[in-house]
């Protein structure tokens, strides 16, 4: 297994896991590699130091109880916005900056948008952050 250091064209770091350093390659070209924030494809390898055997233990960064913990806040607050916020769909973006400049009523909301449309509400001050991803059904994972 290769561990690699990755980050979005957004600037989200995250980890991928991969059976060969060929495979991290294939599956990108491929379009199965994508950003777990906000679901881009537009992905690439940072420069991260070999992993290197040494006297000190390496321990992963957290337990699997705060990993657990974080997964189940991440549900919550998905499950929150889902619950009191309007959903919006495709019109998102639209919708995000008539409220922004007061041509709309005022009120929570979540939908769809494209990375360019999340990236050109953020140059024009339009208050914006991705919806924490859907825990994963068990059947999907490994």
């Amino acid at each position: 297994m290769i561990r690699y250091a990755l980050v979005c064209e957004h600037g989200h770091e995250f980890e991928g896991w991969f059976g060969a350093s060929a495979d991290y390659d294939d599956q990108t070209a491929r379009g199965l590699v994508e950003c777990p924030v906000c679901a881009t494809k537009a992905v690439r390898k940072q420069i991260m130091a070999p992993a290197v055997a040494g006297t000190k233990r390496n321990t992963p960064e957290g337990s699997p109880q705060m990993r657990a913990m974080m997964m189940e806040a991440m549900s919550r607050v998905r499950a929150h916005v889902e619950e009191n916020f309007d959903y919006v769909g495709d019109a998102f973006a639209a919708e995000a900056r008539a409220i922004h400049e007061g041509r709309s009523e005022d009120r929570g909301i979540y939908g769809e948008a494209s990375p360019a449309e999340v990236k050109k509400l953020a140059e024009d001050g339009v208050p914006v952050a991705p919806l924490p991803p859907a825990a994963p059904k068990k059947s999907q994972v490994n």
